[in-house]
């Protein structure tokens, strides 16, 4: 008897006092990273105090200061200020008797030299443990970038089986899934301990394709009929568990007289890496107004031109908007000053694409949001602003093309004229975007595509097309393919898209004010998982754009066979260089 309550008693005490490896159960980070400034980042298993210690180059203590948690769910997160420029730096996170080291670079303050950046998108907790994302520690980065859809809320998982998060503790167990470790792995965790990270919403960190700048009685899933959705409760709690668990520097916009912004979360970031580059992160779903209906048939002429004409939102007084006045406004500022200032390259982060990529699913994308498009577009060309890179996610896949717009004048004399916003001339920039693949979300952009063809009008015809170009006659054969000819094929099918709209086809090589060349690869990756790598040479300021992937795999592939997917690694699957303009 004695000894089975000692027995009993050990038990408890091992319940009490866990492993160090589940002290810190979603391993740590720093995040927000300035020339000056970040933030620390760790959840600890139980309540207590969690210490933060940051040293630097010389091994000299610069912070040393613990947080006190009361929630074990809830992480534990401390400002560091006061650090130097350019430098490196080590931090210690202390939980108890566990103990994890990380590391971080703060960014540079002046001079012209190279910059190393990684991003990435999209998902799922059921899909962990992520190795598309496992080599990521082998470069060296100045930064990496979370841009969009680091939960799926909406998705059940075995961490909240149902179908949508809605509690406040919902929401934050799904971030606790996706950085959890699973088959002996946690890529996340060894990667933000390593690097620091940016991090942005998209809309799964809520709910599917939400609108924050719509009125709450539009959409029922949030179950409120007064105010905007950004001041819904679910938002807010999607917000709140976003914040908790990344290493964000939490700020709120402040009260100066518009509704749309007022007092909510302020994720737009803005940071300069010397002469090199400047940085642009923006959120475009807080904000944003409802979306128009998609195209529900991508042959018909008539209702192409009808959410063309939508898009630009032509006959109204008013344009809706994607960002929000006060992120436009800055983000132009921030652009024609480090355009003054002799910055090279200026990179604009946004969760959905700004490339024109047809009319399918448009209504989601800024594509929807056509007249705010423009105006950012137009604002770049006209002011002459070189080298503007933008980065976005979303779309499960790698796409890379330049960025042309139509002046809303001109949409409107097109219809005034002959009736058709197409015959609107297309103004090339010098501009362009690359999406990103995601880290795990299955059905990829090509196999979405694939399937998604087969269910709206017309669509088998084109998905008949494009298999008759390699030979096949069904969805199972095209799956047989190599993954090469595939994304070749599904690039024809998307160019047949564009230029019957009058868009540039996929690929900068069309574009006589950028110089790019395909070193590996193609302009897609369109049937995998994987990420992105961006890095600019240091001598001639010469930006090398990788994109890395594994075999898409599905939590069916996990369970059955956890080995074989996660021994995956990452490929090469396209690398530009693209030259900057003088």
């Amino acid at each position: 008897m004695i000894l089975k309550k000692l027995v009993v008693a050990l038990g408890l005490v091992a319940c009490v006092l866990p492993t160090a490896q589940a002290r810190l159960p979603n391993g740590i980070s720093s995040g927000d990273t300035t020339e000056n400034s970040t933030v620390l980042w760790a959840r600890s298993s139980r309540q207590g105090t969690v210490r933060f210690q940051v040293k630097d180059a010389s091994n000299n203590i610069v912070k040393d200061e613990s947080v006190l948690v009361t929630d074990p769910l809830v992480p534990a997160k401390l400002v560091v200020g006061g650090l130097q420029s350019g430098q490196n730096y080590t931090y210690t996170v202390t939980d108890f008797d566990a103990v994890a080291t990380g590391r971080f670079k703060t960014a540079a303050s002046d001079g012209l030299g190279g910059l190393v950046f990684g991003v990435t998108g999209d998902w799922r907790g059921e899909l962990a443990p992520y190795p598309a994302i496992k080599n990521i520690n082998a470069q060296n980065f100045d930064f990496f970038v979370k841009l969009g859809d680091s939960i799926y809320a909406d998705y059940p998982s075995p961490a909240v089986p149902v179908d949508q998060a809605k509690t406040l503790t919902e929401y934050r167990l799904k971030h606790n899934e996706v950085y959890s470790p699973r088959n002996s792995m946690n890529t996340l965790a060894k990667m933000q301990r390593n690097v620091s990270i940016f991090s942005m919403i998209d809309d799964h960190e809520v709910i599917n394709d939400f609108a924050g700048g719509a009125l709450a009685s539009t959409d029922t899933r949030f179950g409120e009929t007064s105010g905007l959705i950004n001041q819904t409760a679910m938002y807010n709690k999607g917000l709140q568990a976003f914040t908790e668990y990344n290493a964000i520097n939490d700020k709120r916009y402040g009260n100066v007289g518009d509704a749309l912004t007022d007092g909510r979360p302020d994720l737009y970031r803005a940071q300069r890496y010397g002469k090199t580059a400047g940085f642009y992160m923006l959120d475009a779903r807080s904000f944003r107004d409802k979306e128009l209906t998609d195209v529900s048939d991508i042959t018909s002429p008539t209702q192409i031109g009808t959410f063309i004409a939508n898009s630009f939102d032509i006959g109204k007084a008013a344009t809706r908007t994607m960002l929000g006045k006060a992120q436009i406004s800055r983000l132009k500022a921030d652009l024609l000053s480090a355009q003054e200032d002799g910055v090279v390259w200026k990179f604009v982060a946004v969760p959905e694409p700004i490339q024109n990529l047809g009319v399918f699913g448009a209504a989601d994308r800024f594509e929807g949001y056509a007249s705010e498009r423009t105006e950012i577009l137009r604002f770049i060309d006209e002011n002459n602003i070189k080298n503007v890179v933008f980065i976005a996610a979303d779309i499960h896949g790698t796409l890379i093309n330049d960025l042309t717009y139509q002046r809303r004048e001109d949409v409107l004399t097109a219809l005034t004229t002959v009736g058709n916003p197409l015959a609107a001339p297309q103004i090339k920039t010098s501009a362009f975007e690359i999406s990103t693949g995601s880290v795990a979300f299955a059905p990829s952009f090509g196999d979405t595509i694939t399937s998604l063809l087969g269910f709206i009008p017309n669509g088998n015809l084109i998905l008949g097309q494009m298999f008759a170009a390699v030979g096949v006659s069904n969805v199972d054969q095209f799956n047989q393919l190599p993954m090469a000819i595939r994304n070749l094929a599904m690039e024809g099918l998307v160019n047949g898209q564009l230029t019957q709209l009058g868009y540039t086809p996929v690929g900068l090589q069309d574009n006589p004010r950028i110089n790019a060349k395909v070193v590996i690869g193609g302009n897609t990756a369109l049937f995998s998982f994987g990420w992105t790598a961006f890095v600019v040479n240091p001598t001639n300021q010469t930006l090398k754009i990788t994109t890395f992937g594994i075999t898409p795999y599905t939590a069916a592939d996990l369970a059955s066979n956890p080995t074989a997917v996660t021994q995956r690694q990452p490929e090469i699957l396209s690398q530009i260089l693209v030259t900057p303009e003088k």
